[in-house]
């Protein structure tokens, strides 16, 4: 056997263990992993330190860095959200439904874990902390395999929380971390179906891509994020300002970040003019169709085609002009992602079917594409945001790490 498929195996038999740990338990071993990585933040620091220097070396751009940066906030933060992760409800067991048919079988449909679930990640030490507790909640072991800008800072974590699942007495394999960070180990990770459930990516459009092109594991997409703000011919342009503001430039390294302002031309150039200076106090680069390049001039480059299709990752954003909500309608159904889309306006027919007809995890109607987030939605933190229809689709919290089984119990009937 290979390292990779040991590593397979002992997660199968730590994840046969937790699919029947009662919640306490569970629960226990969440608030250790919390408190040890407040008491041991220190090793977590220096770690990610390493991982710093390294990618300022190697050229990462700012907005990258700030994914890769821990500090003693950020750790706090992450340390809530385990202990969140164990106050909310243990959907494993759940009775979802229950019937008696007319032969007399009851018929239960029980909420169970999915087992083993592969995590494919970037630059992000925090993925490491919220996908295990998430999968450790939900009854399910995890193998994470995070990317080398982070590596230091991952075997930190895993060595931190590996250590504080086994003081309450769990199986520490539950969690474990792919430390070959080539290309390799990527790829066997993907075709380990005899040991891993299922595959989650949470990453770039290529990453993703990448994953669900090769993988025979089956895969959940998540995270790619080509999201727009649609400035409607009866917006509050003062509110449409404000709202492509902090959707922009809140965080413009994630994926509910809008890449693209779509503007309908009766209001292109008074709402540039609320919105650019807003956009120039974070020197947001804008990529501007003809029409609007026409008003920006200096302000603006001009977009190229690629530009529609583009998830910058930085403050970049791109600048579309339509004539028609169905236009814009139509823009985001050729160069969306199906993440997460919102229309600002203060017509009620234009925005009921703006949420009736865009087909995305999360539509939005006056509000910033920014809270398509696990903890904004009231789920604790969550392991992605699932783009796709099967099984599950926008923030994937608890309920979305499990599937289920019928329990059958009869009298001795036979068919």
């Amino acid at each position: 056997m290979t390292r990779l498929e040991k590593q397979g195996a002992a997660a199968r038999e730590a994840a046969r263990q937790l699919a029947i740990l009662d919640t306490d338990t569970k629960n226990r071993a969440l608030s250790a992993i919390a408190d040890a990585l407040v008491v041991k933040s220190d090793l977590w620091l220096k770690a990610n330190a390493l991982d710093l220097e390294n990618a300022r070396a190697n050229g990462m751009r700012e907005s990258m860095q700030d994914r890769l940066i821990l500090n003693a906030e950020r750790i706090k933060k992450i340390a809530g959200g385990v202990r969140e992760a164990a106050a909310l409800n243990d959907p494993v067991g759940e009775i979802i439904e229950k019937f008696t048919r007319p032969n007399g079988l009851v018929i239960r449909k029980k909420r169970v874990p999915l087992g083993v679930i592969g995590i494919i990640y970037e630059a992000r030490p925090n993925v490491t902390v919220d996908a295990a507790a998430l999968c450790l909640k939900s009854g399910n072991a995890c193998i994470l395999r995070g990317g080398k800008e982070a590596i230091n800072s991952n075997l930190a974590a895993v060595d931190i929380m590996r250590g504080a699942v086994a003081s309450v007495g769990l199986n520490p394999d539950c969690i474990s971390l792919v430390e070959d960070t080539s290309r390799g180990s990527a790829s066997e990770l993907m075709h380990l179906d005899k040991y891993i459930d299922v595959l989650i990516p949470r990453g770039g459009a290529g990453l993703i891509r990448a994953v669900t092109r090769e993988a025979t594991v089956p895969v959940i997409r998540t995270g790619e994020g080509v999201c727009h703000v649609y400035i409607d011919a009866k917006a509050n342009l003062d509110m449409g300002a404000n709202v492509l503001y902090n959707a922009k430039c809140s965080r413009p390294s994630v994926c509910n970040a809008a890449e693209c302002v779509i503007i309908h031309s009766g209001v292109l150039a008074p709402f540039l003019k609320k919105a650019v200076p807003l956009l120039k106090q974070k020197n947001v680069l804008l990529k501007a169709d003809e029409r609007a390049l026409k008003v920006l001039g200096s302000d603006a480059v001009a977009a190229e085609e690629s530009d529609w299709d583009t998830e910058y990752n930085d403050y970049i954003l791109a600048v579309k002009t339509v004539d028609s909500l169905d236009e814009a309608i139509d823009f985001i159904t050729l160069h969306g992602t199906s993440h997460s889309e919102s229309i600002i306006t203060d017509d009620p027919a234009a925005a009921e079917s703006f949420l009736n007809r865009v087909d995305a995890a999360a539509v939005y109607h006056n509000a910033s594409t920014r809270f398509t987030d696990g903890g904004e939605f009231g789920l604790g933190a969550e392991i992605g945001i699932s783009t796709q229809k099967l099984h599950a689709r926008g923030p994937m919290g608890l309920e979305e790490l499990t599937s289920y089984k019928y329990t059958v119990s009869g009298t001795g009937q036979v068919r």
